[in-house]
């Protein structure tokens, strides 16, 4: 685990639900009823006079109520099964969140849950898209929430070789994409959410617009059920893909928020897939990883570097990799170390892989 920097916030459950709600649900649908509740009074959809059957929730997680269940197996070896509690099963499923939040605003529209292993928040995204382009929904909340930060979560990380130990004395340096010394990611948890509308919708309610997303691909690698093709081959085509329905080339992305995760083999074989891809532009292209600031957030993680890349688009500001001295990539690759980097930039591509191969690619582009 990796506190934030900041103590200027303070997450507080009964902001969001009473404290008797709160002890029926896991964090992970907590979580996410928060940052959907945010980015609905952001978006001022909630005001405009819309159609309830046509406003969507897609809303995941990679892992769900693992700490609910990690409490209710313990109660049941110590004290009989009499002690699980009524609410451990509706709890902890996942598709718990979208209902929660379907139920909290009366949204009556395609409500479904998404799971796709550290995938998850961005083929929510993906999917929202596809449901709006379908014609079966105007609007729909989607991302991904994540709280698996107990013991069976750590052990079960821990077991595989996935997480950092290098660092246990100093956690802020852990995470460290592409750094010499990088051996594992760090655990986060949180949620992240957006609000999709069809763009001509959006424009005649007069929302606030923060970017288009114009491009999506998602495929498989049917390689290994935890480690990457060795070229990045899933992930390749999935960028691959996002820029053709974008359609736009290889040469107009500015920016890439990549998976980078800080593991010795992964991040390395992104940046063979980027240069697979993108050829010369790899080296003009910036890229960095934000899992460098808040961590591994596992099914939320590519709901919210989804956000960090459209922010990047709103502010001109590039993330850093924080904890980046020496690198193990070509020296020509900019990988943004350090120090955020100030550049005016029309598309980002934000990337997003998962266990058993499952890659999302997403395009942001300036309005």
């Amino acid at each position: 685990m990796l506190k934030g920097e900041s103590d200027d916030y303070v997450f507080d459950p009964e902001t969001w639900l009473e404290e008797k709600e709160v002890k029926k649900i896991d964090l992970f649908i907590l979580f996410g009823i928060a940052a959907s509740s945010i980015a609905l009074e952001d978006s001022g959809a909630l005001e405009s006079n819309f159609d309830p059957e046509r406003f969507g929730v897609l809303l995941g997680s990679g892992i769900g109520g693992l700490p609910n269940i990690e409490r209710n197996v313990t109660a049941l070896n110590a004290r009989g099964p009499r002690r699980i509690s009524p609410f451990f099963v509706p709890g902890s499923l996942i598709n718990l969140l979208p209902s929660h939040v379907s139920m909290r605003y009366g949204l009556k529209g395609y409500c479904n849950a998404v799971v796709g292993a550290c995938a998850t928040g961005a083929m929510a995204i993906a999917e929202a898209a596809r449901v709006i382009e379908s014609g079966v929904c105007d609007i729909v909340v989607a991302g991904g929430s994540e709280s698996a930060l107990c013991r069976v979560g750590i052990a079960g990380f821990s077991v595989i070789k996935a997480l950092s130990t290098r660092f246990n004395d100093t956690p802020q340096v852990a995470s460290r994409p592409w750094d010499k010394d990088r051996d594992g990611f760090v655990m986060g948890e949180g949620a992240g959410v957006v609000v999709l509308e069809d763009y001509e919708y959006a424009k005649k309610r007069g929302a606030r617009i923060y970017a288009e997303l114009t491009g999506y691909g998602l495929t498989a690698d049917a390689y290994h059920i935890t480690a990457p093709h060795p070229q990045g081959e899933g992930g390749m085509r999935a960028m691959e893909m996002a820029l053709r329905t974008a359609n736009i080339s290889p040469s107009e992305i500015d920016y890439i928020n990549a998976h980078g995760t800080s593991t010795p083999t992964g991040d390395s074989v992104e940046i063979v897939a980027i240069k697979n891809l993108f050829q010369d532009h790899a080296y003009k292209v910036a890229i960095s990883s934000t899992k460098s600031s808040i961590g591994h957030l596992l099914g939320a993680a590519g709901s919210v570097e989804a956000i960090f890349s459209i922010l990047a688009l709103q502010h001109g500001v590039l993330p850093p990799t924080l904890n980046l001295h020496n690198s193990t990539e070509d020296s020509n690759v900019n990988l943004v170390p350090l120090v955020a980097e100030e550049r005016k930039i029309s598309h980002v591509l934000s990337n997003s892989f998962g266990f058993g191969g499952v890659n999302a690619s997403l395009i942001f582009s300036k309005v």
